[in-house]
């Protein structure tokens, strides 16, 4: 029996390959099926069952609400699989269709590098070229851990298969915990992807602001190496802001350093919320979303935004950006994870 996916009123079929879930299944297909976060938290690929039957990978997903439970038939795409052939309600769009199409391919581990105590970066190794675009992220299926962790790129699209992540380790966190204690090189893991929607827009002419927080410091600095590398700095700049809870904490200047010739067009700002008595930190305190208002204050509106980092930073910038600045949703880019 063939697993296959249809969408109310539409005339495609798209069969799901075995491990694949309703949304991998119709992405990997071209379709522009909705979603973001691609794990359970978001809500964003919710859909409406209209025939057929599902197996669902994680019943108590925090992306559907109580109602959602009651009323019985709206699913999320990326914790449901089909069984056997089943119709779906709900509305594709084209700023989901896939830039790169999203597929499963083995890396072998190659080296580890440290960023900060607790932030390093995992390099890896594949056959054919690494197609994703800056600041998009992948899903690693990591040996031992029974789930996929999403993490995102920090380097370029390239024809050697390279594929390096930035991931901080995360107390009792079991993917970290994988990466950082028990990864060897030559080890083969999955990376299935690319995904996300947070990737760079070289046709903006406005200047760049990059937002990063823990480990969401990977897609911020591949979108900056993005824009360099596509000659976006020449006529704009780049504002990279990275928020620390600790001076020891703060990173990601060092990723900056001779991406652009006019060494001005690139500027840095490290923010520490809670800095130790005696660590010296003699850098901006606070929040790095007020950090962002005492720049840019009245300026905001003119620049195109990317962000990445715990939630309640991004809750942060969405509420300062949208609600109390008016910054159009379509200069605000940033993927939600959870």
């Amino acid at each position: 029996m063939v697993d296959r996916i249809r969408i109310d009123g539409g005339t495609v079929a798209v069969d799901q390959n075995p491990g694949d879930t309703v949304l991998r299944a119709m992405l990997r297909a071209g379709m522009g099926f909705p979603y973001e976060c691609n794990s359970g938290g978001c809500g964003s690929c919710k859909f409406e069952l209209v025939a057929g039957e599902l197996a669902c990978l994680w019943p108590e997903a925090p992306g559907l609400t109580e109602r959602d439970r009651k009323r019985g038939n709206r699913h999320l795409a990326c914790q449901t699989c089909a069984v056997g052939e089943v119709t779906l309600k709900t509305r594709l769009q084209d700023e989901y269709v896939p830039r790169h199409p999203t597929r499963r391919r083995t890396a072998r581990f190659v080296d580890a590098a440290a960023i900060t105590h607790d932030l390093h970066e995992f390099r890896f190794a594949a056959d054919g070229p690494a197609d994703f675009l800056p600041g998009q992220y992948a899903s690693l299926a990591l040996p031992g851990v029974p789930t996929a962790r999403a993490y995102s790129m920090s380097n370029l699209p390239n024809p050697a298969g390279e594929w390096h992540f930035q991931v901080r380790r995360v107390p009792g966190g079991q993917g970290s915990a994988c990466l950082f204690d028990r990864l060897r090189p030559g080890d083969v893991v999955e990376i299935d992807g690319p995904y996300g929607l947070a990737w760079l827009r070289e046709d903006s002419p406005r200047d760049i602001v990059c937002v990063a927080g823990g480990s969401g410091l990977a897609p911020m600095v591949s979108i900056a190496r993005g824009a360099a590398a596509a000659g976006m700095l020449g006529a704009r700049r780049l504002h990279f802001f990275y928020g620390a809870r600790t001076a020891r904490d703060v990173c990601g200047e060092s990723f900056l350093h001779g991406l652009n010739e006019d060494a001005a067009a690139i500027r840095y700002h490290g923010v520490v919320s809670n800095p130790a008595d005696g660590e010296g930190w003699a850098g901006e305190t606070g929040f790095v979303h007020e950090a962002l208002l005492r720049h840019l204050g009245a300026e905001l509106p003119r620049h195109e935004f990317y962000f990445a980092g715990p939630p309640p930073m991004t809750q942060a910038l969405q509420e300062l950006l949208m609600v109390k600045h008016l910054v159009p949703f379509s200069q605000i880019h940033f993927d939600r994870f959870f």
